[in-house]
């Protein structure tokens, strides 16, 4: 099974993306050094305005690497991003003003408390005065953190941490959020509380690219999906339209059959 030619991502026959792809790679390969093989491999990517758009893959399928790569953290070898038509060379410090990102390590300082981890990532997105003060609040609100905001991370839950470390990546409120497996690793409510909050920040009209290797996190949330193996797209579509047109009963049958179920322990 697989995209007909003329549907495969990386086909260089694909028409240039409309005016609604918010992100667009085409053909991205990297290599680490030391490494036998590349993690990401003629991967090719659009994401349009307004979609909840998930990256579906194994571990070591090239997820964190493609978000690393379309959010500008490091070059790829070769391949092109737009990021609302912009690329990173010509237009990195516009990007990164519409561009949240929420990483899998957690990026907060475990000697600060909440309110002085938002203030500091506040100023580095350059937010002062009243500004800054409103969105500390708005962050400490939508963590729910309110009541803890004068504790140091330190002592918080990796729950606590994970939904702090979302409101940083809130903090300038970006047009295009990218969350690289926020939920890794947390309770139950915890998770809950984010993925309705981010179904929401998605209906106000946030762009949003979800990294996951959860297959029931995709089916819930995702618009669309893109199933990443070996750092290659295999498929993307609709979880609905994927189903239908592979035949196949359940998205996590049709993520084995395109990944293979030999174990991931790396």
């Amino acid at each position: 099974m697989g995209q007909t030619a003329a549907m495969r991502p990386g086909d260089p026959c694909l028409p240039e993306p409309g005016p609604d792809c918010v992100v667009s790679a085409r053909s991205l390969i990297k290599q680490y050094k030391n490494s036998d093989r590349p993690a990401l491999n003629d991967f090719s990517l659009e994401v349009r305005e307004g979609e909840f758009f998930g990256l579906l893959g194994p571990n070591g399928a090239g997820k964190t690497t493609a978000i690393s790569i379309l959010t500008g953290l490091f070059p790829a070898d070769s391949g092109s991003i737009r990021i609302k038509g912009m690329s990173f060379q010509d237009h990195e410090h516009e990007i990164k003003r519409i561009l949240g990102l929420v990483p899998q390590d957690i990026g907060l300082y475990d000697t600060l408390t909440a309110r002085e981890n938002l203030s500091f990532f506040g100023k580095l997105c350059g937010l002062s005065g009243q500004k800054l003060a409103e969105r500390i609040q708005q962050g400490l609100e939508f963590a729910r953190l309110t009541e803890h905001a004068r504790h140091q991370v330190a002592t918080f839950s990796t729950g606590m941490k994970r939904r702090l470390n979302l409101a940083v990546g809130l903090l300038n409120k970006p047009q295009l959020l990218v969350l690289d497996e926020p939920c890794v690793g947390i309770d139950a409510q915890s998770r809950h509380l984010i993925h309705n909050q981010l179904q929401e920040i998605n209906r106000q009209g946030t762009t949003i690219l979800y990294t996951t290797h959860y297959i029931e996190e995709a089916q819930e949330l995702c618009s669309r999906i893109g199933i990443i193996d070996n750092g290659r797209l295999e498929e993307q579509g609709s979880p609905t339209a994927l189903l239908q047109q592979s035949g196949i009963r359940n998205l996590e049958e049709l993520f084995l059959h395109l990944t293979g179920k030999e174990l991931r322990d790396t």
